[in-house]
């Protein structure tokens, strides 16, 4: 089986939006937008790499949050759009989950806005085992082949400039079961959040961007000899082992399906990840897009201890 992989899309639509949803947290963010993201984020890098997937062997698509800039609805119907269109692929091959991004304000919890647009994308192979979490039922469950691959959401509305993510409770109780299921066990997993695992060595910058209850994900996976997280958030390639009791998980991130960037690490790609009839991973490739040619390299993704 073959994953492709890009995450951080940072899609922005503001067609039809009243000045008065931005007296909230909107407006630093939209701040932010121009004063240092506008001109580097852009949305034909999207569709190359939509593109570039569909045109190869791929199994399954995972996109790992930040659909969206400010969550706002001409956003999530563009990005929508964008991955049907290019993609040209069924839901059930393509699983998505939620970063910061999209849930950007209450507002957008409070009227699932995430599950409205790509609630196909989500759709588990065992809903039962789901719990809801404000913003719809998570986590959930496609099992595909030798893989079992499990969407979960730590994205949640924060202060400006606040970026952290949670898992909460209830959804890591869930994740425990789905575990523990006879059909999962027998596979290998594969994680998809959109916040790394690993958090950096700054308590700061762990309150500020990390990940509030890492630990608590780690200690659910420690009977796992092998498997893969995938993650973005960072807007970098990288993958870092996670050691667990029974062996290790390889942690793999990727960077800004959107961003131009002249470092190597940054600049827009997807990650593919190569598995056996076993489920047993072998090579982990990005493919970095070369904008003036809408052509792509390949290369490694570097290795790290932290970002």
């Amino acid at each position: 089986m073959r994953i492709a992989h890009f995450s951080d899309l940072h899609i922005l639509s503001l067609s039809g939006i009243s000045p008065y949803r931005f007296l909230n947290k909107r407006l630093s963010g939209y701040a932010n937008l121009r004063l240092k993201r506008g001109h580097i984020h852009r949305p034909n890098y999207v569709r190359a790499i939509a593109r570039e997937i569909a045109r190869t062997s791929i199994d399954h698509v995972a996109v790992t949050g930040d659909i969206t800039n400010l969550a706002l609805e001409p956003e999530f119907e563009a990005a929508r759009a964008l991955l049907q269109e290019a993609l040209g692929l069924d839901p059930k091959n393509v699983s998505v989950v939620p970063g910061n991004h999209d849930l950007y304000t209450r507002g957008a919890l409070r009227t699932r806005r995430f599950m409205r647009y790509f609630g196909p994308f989500v759709e588990s192979d065992l809903p039962e085992l789901a719990v809801d979490i404000g913003l719809g039922r998570f986590p959930f469950v496609r099992l595909r082949g030798p893989l079992a691959i499990i969407g979960l959401s730590s994205a949640v509305p924060r202060l400006p400039f606040v970026a952290a993510g949670r898992i909460g409770s209830a959804q890591l109780d869930a994740f425990a079961r789905i575990l523990a299921h006879p059909q999962v066990k027998e596979r290998t997993p594969v994680v998809l959040l959109h916040h790394p695992v690993q958090n950096p060595p700054s308590r700061l910058k762990t309150l500020m961007e990390g990940l509030e209850d890492a630990d608590d994900l780690t200690a659910h996976v420690q009977g796992f000899a092998h498997g893969l997280i995938l993650h973005g958030h960072l807007h970098r390639r990288i993958q870092r082992p996670l050691a667990t009791r029974a062996g290790q998980l390889h942690v793999v991130g990727a960077t800004s399906a959107s961003l131009h960037h002249e470092a190597h690490e940054r600049m827009a790609s997807f990650n593919v990840y190569q598995f056996d009839e076993k489920g047993m991973l072998g090579e982990v490739e990005s493919h970095i897009l070369e904008p003036e040619s809408e052509t792509f390299r390949v290369a490694d993704v570097p290795h790290a201890a932290w970002a």
